[in-house]
């Protein structure tokens, strides 16, 4: 039997929810920028949601003028008030984004780079026979070095306040994957970038992750051929028996970017229902 004493019982209550309103805000006052926000059905979408959830202004940008509404709508419901066109393909638009952050805010404590593109035909096909040389280097420089662009402009914004960069990978970094190719590539370089800015900012003690998410269905997602397989097949081989969602993405998105993850740099997160540590399915399911 449980006796409640009124007057110790409320400070308890008191107590709890006090500790859990600082557990729903470990993101609070940090600024973070998050490049590469589409549509609110992007996975970028579900990371400003649990990062503003969590506390954080944000800076959002977006590629082309023809995204600003999409990209609004995101935004405009969690508060955010800034918004800024940038082409990670151009380094002076790249300056004129972190001029602005800097103007605006003056310093910056997360930068997520959910930032990725290869042409349409070298995702469906054998790699062999659709790689080109122009692919490849739209992919790299789109996917890959924009990551390092970004972090080499925004450093002197982020030096020694346990800052944090965050990028976005996949499976396909690691194993072949049909019609993934150039991407896979691509995303396997960027993951190797992760472990050398890490290495490298680590000085100015400015951490940098990455997470590596399984399919989530978006619209970018839809245009992948076979992408419903996809998400049949994850599902029924992940652990978990299920797919995962773009706010589990941004929730773990939102827990690297925070002091809760202080002493964690240089690593790739899996947020996948547990599909990338399985090498075989239910071996009943087998002729």
């Amino acid at each position: 039997m449980i006796i409640f004493d009124l007057n110790n019982d409320k400070k308890f209550f008191l107590l709890i929810a006090m500790l859990k309103l600082f557990l729903m805000s470990f993101l609070k006052d940090k600024k973070i920028l998050i490049v590469g926000v589409a549509n609110k059905f992007s996975i970028a979408a579900g990371i400003a949601k649990s990062m503003s959830d969590q506390g954080a202004e944000l800076f959002l940008s977006y590629q082309s003028e023809r995204l600003l509404k999409k990209v609004t709508q995101v935004g405009d419901p969690l508060g955010c008030k800034n918004y800024f066109e940038c082409d990670v393909s151009d380094d002076s638009s790249i300056d004129l984004l972190i001029k602005e952050i800097e103007n605006e805010w003056g310093y910056l404590d997360g930068i997520v780079h959910a930032v990725g593109f290869a042409p349409a035909n070298e995702l469906d096909g054998n790699f062999v026979d659709v790689a080109t040389r122009e692919g490849f280097k739209i992919a790299h420089d789109i996917s890959v070095f924009s990551f390092t662009a970004l972090a080499q402009k925004a450093q002197h914004l982020m030096k020694n306040r346990n800052a944090s960069l965050l990028t976005l990978s996949y499976l396909g970094a690691q194993r072949t994957l049909p019609n993934y190719n150039v991407m896979g590539v691509a995303k396997a370089a960027l993951e190797s970038t992760t472990r050398y800015l890490a290495n490298s900012m680590g000085a100015d003690q400015i951490r940098v992750n990455a997470i590596s998410a399984g399919p989530v269905k978006t619209l970018a997602a839809s245009g992948v051929k076979s992408f419903k397989k996809m998400l049949s097949y994850n599902e029924s081989r992940a652990p978990l028996k299920r797919n995962i969602t773009s706010e589990e993405v941004g929730n773990a998105a939102a827990f690297l970017c925070s002091d809760l993850a202080s002493g964690i740099t240089g690593e790739i997160l899996y947020v996948d229902a547990g599909f990338n540590i399985t090498a075989m399915g239910d071996l009943s399911e087998a002729n």
